[in-house]
């Protein structure tokens, strides 16, 4: 793993996959990153995840040289800064809903003078030194964190449909990340979760058009491997498989199948 290396990725035009991490053990977002995945995102605001377990879990990704990602609670500006500082290399936020919470999110994010973030980041710096260790290359944690470390916002509601092209536009957001489910129930009135009706599908086009025209990463979670194919293939670059415990149900229940014949 190199230093800031979903950033420095992301910013070259890969297409990266990551997984998805909902279970607060570290073992596990641990093990599932050595299966191959360079990005693991751990779920603060549906998952269980607490303080001592993100701090533990951020570590032990960095060990299986994957890039530690955290989904803070709806609203908590304050964990964005905490969760930069014990080394996650990207922070997605949920319901970013207009340009004054696109604000509120690169200011908690980002150092000046493009936003306030205050100094404390020991953590963080330990282990990009850790990433780089046995080269000759060193972090300038401050010059460099601003453009690599990333804030993905999350399009999931009407009204952030309607904001859209403000939200990909306010300077400090890096990403506009799509919640399908949310998104999906928010336009049907909560009427259906169907991630691929129609105006689903368009709301998700739009969405990734208005990253491109910003020159703003586009990313997106999927329900499985089938669908974040088919979403690279329409243009997303940060695609999220799955989760954690979808992946657990899904060996048991093979390995159950199996011994019933």
């Amino acid at each position: 793993m190199t230093a800031f290396s979903l950033a420095r990725r992301l910013r070259a035009g890969e297409t990266v996959y990551a997984a998805w991490c909902t279970l607060a053990s570290p073992i596990v977002a641990e093990t599932i990153a050595r299966e191959g995945f360079a990005s693991v995102v751990l779920d603060i605001q549906h998952g269980l995840w607490d303080t001592a377990s993100i701090v533990a879990g951020i570590g032990a990704l960095h060990h299986a040289a994957a890039a530690p990602v955290v989904r803070v609670p709806l609203n908590d500006f304050a964990y964005v800064s905490r969760a930069l500082d014990f080394g996650a290399e990207a922070i997605i936020a949920p319901m970013i809903n207009g340009e004054r919470d696109a604000r509120q999110f690169a200011a908690v994010a980002k150092f000046p003078p493009l936003g306030e973030r205050s100094w404390g980041p020991q953590r963080a710096m330990a282990l990009q030194e850790l990433a780089l260790q046995g080269k000759t290359a060193t972090v300038d944690y401050l010059r460099e964190a601003n453009e690599n470390t990333l804030t993905l916002a999350m399009i999931e509601t009407p009204a952030a449909l309607a904001a859209v092209d403000a939200i990909a536009a306010t300077p400090g957001i890096d990403a506009l990340f799509i919640g399908p489910y949310d998104l999906s129930t928010a336009l049907s009135g909560g009427k259906a979760q169907d991630v691929q009706a129609s105006d689903v599908e368009r709301a998700i086009d739009q969405i990734c058009a208005a990253a491109k025209k910003a020159g703003k990463i586009p990313g997106i979670y999927c329900r499985d491997a089938e669908r974040a194919l088919a979403m690279a293939k329409r243009g997303f670059k940060f695609l999220t498989i799955g989760n954690d415990l979808v992946i657990i149900r899904e060996g048991a229940a093979a390995q159950v199948k199996a011994l019933k014949g």
